[in-house]
């Protein structure tokens, strides 16, 4: 017979979504689109029914572990969207050099490549602050001591302000592509 008590439902979801994460089931060629496609489903729709629906602690653990499963993925994509990037710009009859922001091909370009360091600076201190912050409420969860829920909303802030990011870059590609 099935659980289909309240955390067994929790745990099922969180175990598919896991599996979702895990990047088994997508080519190479998709990560850089899967990583908008993953920002948008978890800023949109998971975050908000899991932090709803969990406790804090089971929040925070479930957060924590699943930020240890796409923090590679995400820099994956972060670092082969800086590579096809750089050569599709190269390739382009538009480029006149480095910050040469004279038509409006490279104002588009110019503006996207804004949108994209903020992505990889907001993507740096989620990994290297808010992440280590995830882990020791974690351990301080542990010991029996109280759960940070402003740690937790601020991983939940940056992955909206990462999905608001790449939905910009996306508008600027398109920009910079009908110019």
């Amino acid at each position: 017979m099935a659980n289909t008590s309240p955390a067994g439902t929790r745990t099922r979801i969180v175990r598919t979504i896991a599996a979702l994460a895990s990047g088994r089931i997508i080519s190479f060629s998709s990560l850089p689109p899967f990583r908008l496609g993953g920002l948008a489903a978890l800023s949109l729709f998971v975050l908000p029914a899991l932090r709803r629906t969990l406790k804090p602690s089971e929040f925070a653990a479930w957060l924590t572990a699943l930020n240890k499963r796409l923090d590679p993925l995400g820099w994956l994509c972060l670092g082969l969207l800086t590579f096809t990037g750089l050569i599709q710009m190269d390739a382009n009859p538009s480029y006149i050099g480095l910050l040469a922001v004279t038509n409006p091909w490279s104002q588009a370009i110019f503006l996207k490549h804004i949108a994209f360091a903020g992505m990889i600076a907001v993507s740096a201190y989620s990994t290297w602050v808010i992440a280590p912050s995830l882990q020791r409420a974690a351990i301080s969860r542990t010991r029996g001591k109280g759960m940070n829920n402003r740690t937790l909303g601020s991983l939940q802030s940056l992955i909206e302000t990462n999905f608001f990011l790449g939905i910009l870059i996306l508008v600027f590609t398109a920009l910079a592509r009908i110019n």
